[in-house]
């Protein structure tokens, strides 16, 4: 269920809007067109960008993700990816499911870093 957000920086804690900003910053500094950041269950921090080699493409949150296995994280708390797009992609979200569970909060934020909704994985 998506939940579009009307006064979502009220809502947001500041743990949120830290991996909201990260993820902002590397779409910004590198230049692509999706930022992500994931917060695992001990609160460590993995940022990415969309990957797009001519021979593996992951979404900014795939690799956020997969960062996070690869550091050996258990679980996530919450994911954030800033991109103009209108809804995660559902391969994003099952992604943060996989690892984070159903009901790990998916946070959507534009270029500007505007909260846009909230999706449960």
């Amino acid at each position: 269920m998506l939940r579009h957000m009307s006064d979502a920086a009220a809502e947001l804690g500041p743990e949120d809007k830290k991996i909201i900003t990260l993820a902002r910053s590397v779409r910004a500094r590198n230049g692509v067109p999706e930022g992500a950041a994931v917060r695992d269950e001990m609160g460590r921090t993995y940022v990415a960008g969309t990957v797009g080699l001519e021979s593996l493409r992951l979404s900014a949150l795939q690799t956020a993700v997969a960062m996070a296995v690869a550091s050996g994280a258990k679980g996530l708390e919450a994911a954030a990816v800033v991109s103009g797009a209108e809804a995660p992609a559902e391969g994003d979200v099952a992604a943060v499911r996989e690892l984070g569970g159903a009901g790990t909060p998916v946070l959507l934020a534009g270029p500007d870093g505007v909260l846009r909704s909230t999706t449960p994985a």
